[in-house]
């Protein structure tokens, strides 16, 4: 099998013409499953998590450039499509059926129905802060403004289970040079969505809302972090973060904020909410680190969505060869 790196991916005329292939091939092939970790609970148990499964293995897996995101047909190439490493990508209902999302609910398995009614559309990302360009930005001109890839990634959720999805989106940096950072701007702060009326989870006052999550600047230039608009070809629906979502691989799954509004460019490290809700727990790093145990449960090890058994967890969760480089000289265990 050929090992694809993100530097890789395959141009959209290109990859559209193997979509077509694919699901006149695909009948023919057996479906695997998708399913993506959003927000953490603070007291999760990964135990009890039976659909869980770990994920965990090396480098990018980026599949092919410019899937368009379309309601079409899912077509069933899981057993076709997989990482680098040839683990096949998670069953599609897994990926939009088990899913954390804490705005809605607290349970895995009630967030596609508890979100079904859920506005995607009209919608607007604010980027502002510290930068030359702001700007607001309708979710239709993101998705035609910058060329979208698909890129196959392996998910690690803190709670100890993990996939592999196939996500549509375009990098991070792209929209982050459109706005131009200044020098003062350090950190990129992101928040989702508050709306209580249609976002029931809300009402749950444990947590501060609204969600917020950060990155370093650096971090959220990497090629790797990823603006995601869709997953497994097609746009994704509310349970998974429509219409627009953050993917940074390397990092447990909470990091990945869903349904995003604003980004701000600031100069002081943003505390996220899962930060402010368990900070001895969730630090603002969240590396995918075997060797760092959550305080309650270890991290050596996962399940992945769909298996049986466990697997041993990788160092950033296997895109070392991509990340490592960032924090040379910090103490990982200190830094978590």
């Amino acid at each position: 099998m050929i090992k694809i790196k993100a530097s890789e991916i395959t141009p959209e005329h290109l990859y559209r013409s193997r979509r077509r292939f694919m699901v006149g091939v695909g009948a023919l092939a057996a479906s695997v499953a998708l399913s993506a970790c959003g927000a953490e609970d603070a007291t999760p148990s990964p135990t009890t998590n039976a659909a869980a499964s770990g994920e965990g293995t090396s480098a990018v897996t980026p599949a092919s450039i410019g899937a368009t995101a379309t309601q079409e047909p899912v077509p069933p190439t899981a057993s076709i499509q997989s990482d680098e490493l040839g683990d096949a990508l998670t069953d599609y209902e897994s990926v939009i059926g088990y899913n954390n999302y804490y705005e809605f609910t607290t349970k895995k398995e009630g967030a596609a129905k508890l979100s079904q009614n859920f506005q995607s559309s009209p919608w607007t990302v604010e980027v502002g802060g510290l930068v030359n360009k702001p700007g607001v930005y309708d979710i239709d001109d993101l998705r035609k403004k910058f060329t979208r890839q698909e890129r196959i990634y392996r998910l690690r959720c803190v709670e100890a289970w993990s996939m592999i999805i196939p996500w549509t989106g375009f990098p991070l940096a792209e929209l982050l040079k459109e706005v131009e950072p200044t020098s003062k701007a350090k950190y990129l702060r992101f928040e989702t969505l508050y709306d209580p009326d249609s976002m029931p989870g809300l009402k749950n006052n444990s947590y501060q809302w609204p969600y917020i999550e950060g990155l370093r600047v650096d971090e959220a230039m990497n090629n790797l972090t990823l603006l995601a608009t869709g997953l497994y070809g097609k746009d994704l629906l509310p349970q998974n973060g429509a219409p627009v979502r953050l993917v940074v691989p390397w990092k447990y799954g909470f990091k990945s904020i869903k349904s995003i509004v604003k980004i701000d460019l600031v100069e002081e490290m943003p505390v996220s909410l899962w930060m402010a809700a368990a900070p001895h727990e969730y630090g603002f790093y969240a590396n995918v680190n075997p060797q760092v145990d959550h305080p309650r449960w270890s991290q050596g090890s996962e399940r992945r969505i769909g298996e049986l058994g466990r697997r041993k967890t990788l160092m950033f969760n296997g895109y070392a060869e991509e990340v490592a480089s960032l924090y040379d000289g910090m103490d990982l265990t200190e830094y978590f």
